[in-house]
């Protein structure tokens, strides 16, 4: 595990270099989201609003959720083929004592920390909107940090399978914008037909998505909360194994 804090430490030099940009995403696109849908939409759908609550508070833990998600998968994506492919980073990393685990470890952790700092901006946002209800909201930064490896972790792995960079168009048309529309972000799933419905209830971002919105809220319930967490967990878990062997068959043999 020592082995992969550098990995995690490189990940953070090559960082240094285009912060500026992601900073400046992190902290607008709450400000613009927030401002869209909880305001400006959300004043139309609070005028017949059946959800019980107004619709900002109903939609910002999700956009939260779908946050984490994004960076989860970006950073698991084109990243990891260029260290493997373009810039050849993994194969330059192998000429070390490190190894394959303290590769996958060290680019997780350094998943993990860009995913807290961008949920650690929103939640500050959510806050100045008024879109907290309970201080059960703080836990909602290390579930969208686990969250976030439920994504990076797979999908890393099949970075690591791809041949060419053009599965990822297949990833983020067909895999992550319909999760971003249909996983409960911007209303609730049992205004799904059956079918679709159980399959969005198959998702970690659904998972994700209920758990924050019930912490914001401040109705979360033991059982069911650690549920979401031991299957988001689960996403992440099996991702890690899976991104292991992808990687050890693209970089050894």
């Amino acid at each position: 595990m020592a082995y992969a804090f550098r990995v995690y430490e490189s990940w953070l030099m090559g960082y240094r270099r285009t912060w500026r940009g992601s900073v400046v995403s992190s902290v607008l696109n709450p400000v613009l989201y927030l401002t869209a849908l909880g305001i400006g939409l959300g004043k139309l759908v609070n005028r017949g609003n059946a959800l019980g609550i107004p619709y900002i508070e109903f939609v910002a833990p999700g956009m939260l959720a779908v946050v984490a998600m994004q960076i989860g998968t970006f950073e698991a994506s084109y990243p990891v083929m260029a260290s493997i492919r373009w810039t050849r980073q993994y194969h330059a990393i192998l000429a070390t004592p490190l190894r394959i685990r303290d590769i996958v470890l060290g680019h997780q952790l350094y998943v993990a920390s860009r995913v807290g700092v961008a949920a650690g901006i929103y939640l500050v946002a959510l806050v100045a909107f008024d879109a907290i209800r309970s201080p059960w909201a703080v836990l909602a930064w290390p579930v969208a940090i686990l969250l976030g490896l439920s994504f990076s972790a797979p999908v890393s792995a099949f970075s690591a399978w791809l041949e060419n960079e053009g599965g990822f168009n297949a990833l983020f048309r067909f895999g992550i914008t319909p999760l971003f529309l249909f996983s409960g972000t911007f209303f609730p799933l049992a205004r799904l037909p059956h079918g679709v419905r159980e399959l969005a209830y198959l998702t970690p971002l659904w998972h994700g998505v209920d758990l924050m919105r019930h912490l914001t809220l401040g109705t979360p319930r033991l059982w069911p909360s650690l549920g979401h967490v031991a299957y988001i967990a689960l996403w992440f878990v099996v991702g890690l194994w899976l991104a292991e062997r992808t990687h050890t068959k693209k970089l050894i043999t």
